[in-house]
């Protein structure tokens, strides 16, 4: 991890300018670029950020990304002398505050990227003492409040503690777009008792990337993968009205291709939703759009990293083997099929990728995407925490348009569902120009 002032706002800023050609959609909500000097400067703000990191059994952080994609609106702030203090949950503790659960490691961590600036974790969210920390910080110094869900109530978005949570400050910014699509007191009820309330430019670019993606359509393809049809249908059919081309892989291939009547072997299949699978593909086909299901599969005799393996067709598998990877014929056609879009947008790996021997087709999947986006300036966009941490272990997520934060959030966005946490903030006045501090700071 970096032990310096974190690059994410500074080091890709061509190729994110390179993109914005793509950000055609005028903001529907109010980003802290646009606020003046004088609504900063020497303001108490309040930052919801999404800094719920994965950790070991030891609470060492493994993966940073979060904490580095929030720096760009907090070293914002600070440079235009505003008060900083940060709430964010982690994990899902049940019984109030435990150790295990505490943003002590986050802290420190932060303390370490911001470059001449000090971290200091409060022993709280709300009361007295975070008051008086909140109040006596200096322009050189971030208070980060302890765990939000420590308290019930955040997730009930209780009035009360609304108003505790929001006491001590003048102004909020929501940079957390993992959590938009909740109703909680951090993320939706401050908004309503904090003026102004503003998206961070995090937020304010996953809004223009996914929303957007939504809202443009032309030559757009979606790539939908993982476990389950379950969890995916909904926006499956969503995509298929915006969509020229759906790429189907994961575990849920099986559950289509047993609805075309193809044996599937002892692959994952929900029978609950095998007449789903079978209207997603009659929607598809009635409106001439191009669903691609693989036309070879990679089979293991069992769930295993070291499982026995071979490559057959999509029609052909053993009745005691299991399909854990696409083939590379299916590569070859999505390739093809991926080669002519404008935008694509991908959530959800096309196999076991934690397993080496079955990730050659989620790695290669990602590849071209990054080559797409090198190449041709496709606007690429990876979605759910899957199909993000494939594109980090290929080493190519630098390559791709955007990543984003938001699993559920990418999920119901795409679906074209509502967002609390969006919804509550302050409607923009105007849309940005590339000129404003927010495109500066991509």
């Amino acid at each position: 991890f970096p032990q310096k002032k974190d690059s994410f706002a500074f080091s890709h800023q061509q190729k994110q300018l390179k993109h914005l050609s793509f950000l055609t959609m005028p903001l529907s909500k109010l980003s802290v670029g646009e606020l003046t000097d004088a609504q900063l400067k020497g303001k108490h703000v309040l930052v919801r950020c999404d800094l719920n990191v994965p950790l070991d059994d030891s609470c060492n952080i493994t993966d940073d990304t979060r904490i580095r994609k929030s720096l760009s609106t907090l070293e914002f702030l600070l440079s235009k002398g505003a008060k900083v203090s940060v709430c964010s949950h982690l994990g899902r503790p049940k019984h109030g505050p435990e150790d295990k659960f505490s943003l002590k490691p986050v802290a420190t961590h932060m303390d370490s990227a911001l470059d001449g600036i000090t971290v200091k974790l409060a022993p709280d969210c709300i009361g007295d003492e975070v008051a008086k920390l909140v109040k006596e910080a200096s322009e050189k110094e971030l208070i980060l409040l302890e765990n939000t869900r420590f308290h019930k109530e955040e997730t009930k978005n209780d009035a009360e503690f609304v108003k505790k949570l929001a006491a001590p400050f003048d102004l909020y910014v929501n940079d957390a777009f993992g959590t938009a699509h909740r109703a909680h007191a951090s993320t939706e009820g401050v908004a309503h008792l904090l003026k102004p309330a503003v998206a961070g430019f995090l937020l304010d670019k996953e809004l223009q990337y996914l929303d957007g993606a939504v809202s443009k359509g032309g030559r757009m393809a979606a790539i939908v993968g993982g476990s389950k049809v379950s969890s995916k249908i909904t926006v499956l059919k969503a995509l298929l009205d915006k969509c020229e081309v759906i790429i189907i892989g994961g575990g849920m291939v099986f559950t289509f291709l047993k609805a075309q009547g193809h044996g599937v072997g002892t692959s994952l299949v929900e029978d609950d939703y095998i007449e789903e699978a079978k209207q997603v593909l009659e929607k598809a086909a009635a409106m001439k759009k191009k669903l691609l299901l693989p036309v070879d599969i990679i089979v293991a005799d069992k769930f295993d990293k070291e499982a026995d393996s071979k490559v057959v067709s999509f029609d052909a598998i053993p009745s005691d083997w299991m399909g854990l990877d696409n083939g590379p014929e299916t590569t070859k056609l999505q390739k093809e099929a991926l080669s002519v879009m404008k935008t694509i947008i991908m959530n959800g790996p096309m196999g076991v990728f934690e397993f080496p021997k079955f990730a050659k087709g989620t790695m290669d999947l990602v590849n071209i995407l990054a080559d797409l986006t090198e190449e041709k300036n496709v606007t690429t966009i990876i979605g759910g925490g899957d199909s993000v941490a494939a594109t980090e272990q290929s080493g190519r997520a630098n390559d791709m348009s955007h990543i984003s934060t938001g699993g559920g959030a990418s999920l119901e966005l795409l679906e074209g569902k509502v967002l609390p946490g969006v919804v509550a903030l302050d409607d923009a006045h105007k849309s940005l120009s590339p000129s404003c501090d927010a495109c500066n700071v991509l």
